[in-house]
């Protein structure tokens, strides 16, 4: 087992408003995000990396390009948002802190999810 308490994980905060703490490991990252509020993250996407994002907490506008086209929606707590390669960006439109989490993986492009559901051994 391994425990690794926030104070050793890696802090940054962006100019754009977004406070992050990073949790890497060799074959996926987990970052935790709290985005304040009537702030926007820089358009992005990624070449190889998927990224998962679940809200804890408020509401965000998510915008997505596929093609020519712009899309938004918006999340709030307990949703769960595919970014894939898409290129995306976050608006914290709300007066108050929207803290979500992000797990950032590679594909191994197997559907694995019977030893997701499966893999317990009760002790």
């Amino acid at each position: 087992m391994k425990i690794v308490h926030k104070q050793d994980a890696i802090h940054v905060s962006k100019p754009e408003g977004t406070n992050v703490v990073y949790y890497l490991f060799k074959e996926y990252e987990i970052h935790y995000n709290e985005q304040v509020p009537q702030s926007t993250q820089v358009w992005h996407h990624h070449e190889k990396i998927w990224e998962t994002i679940y809200l804890i907490e408020g509401e965000l506008a998510v915008k997505w390009r596929e093609g020519e086209n712009e899309k938004e929606a918006i999340i709030k707590a307990g949703d769960l948002v595919e970014a894939e390669r898409t290129p995306h960006t976050f608006i914290n439109h709300t007066d108050g802190m929207v803290k979500f989490l992000v797990l950032k993986r590679m594909p191994q492009e197997k559907d694995l999810s019977d030893i997701f559901k499966n893999d317990k051994v009760l002790e």
